[in-house]
């Protein structure tokens, strides 16, 4: 089976919508959610080929494919994160452009978030733990299904 495009998002959906279905998963590490071909097997150990027009990445609970009977949908796998909470705006200052300088992607959020507070979230590097540690700044190292994939910092000067 080709997966051209996706059905939508289980997490948009009420559970009465996909209740009664066989349901079978797709589970991915975070860097392949950027991929838009790739050949994957689901948890029951059916073959699936996804081929998606350029367009938002895959995200956990995307819908590959649903019928009257069954449900296959995408579950990420939590990424090794460092979330950072730096005490003031100076502090956030230092550690956003030391880590600015390594071309370390982050990801912000705010109180409204699963997090709770103003935090910026890495993926983990032993390197900016020391740095952190170095430096006294508050962070927790977490495993974290993120909203968004970490992708490679482009860079040129």
């Amino acid at each position: 089976m080709i997966i051209q495009e996706l059905v939508g998002n289980i997490h948009e959906l009420p559970a009465p919508a996909y209740a009664g279905r066989h349901q079978e998963k797709v589970v991915l590490p975070s860097s392949d959610l950027v991929k838009r071909i790739q050949r994957v097997s689901t948890d029951h150990g059916r073959e699936l080929g996804i081929r998606l027009a350029p367009g938002p990445d895959l995200r956990d609970g995307d819908i590959l494919y649903l019928s009257d009977t069954e449900l296959i949908t995408v579950s990420v796998l939590p990424t090794d994160v460092l979330v950072i909470s730096p005490g003031s705006i100076l502090e956030m200052g230092q550690v956003a452009h030391a880590l600015g300088n390594r071309h370390l992607q982050a990801q912000f959020f705010g109180t409204d978030s699963d997090y709770a507070a103003e935090v910026m979230v890495v993926q983990y590097d032993h390197t900016v733990e020391d740095f952190l540690k170095h430096h006294g700044t508050s962070y927790q190292r977490q495993d974290r299904v993120m909203p968004v994939p970490f992708r490679h910092a482009e860079h040129t000067h």
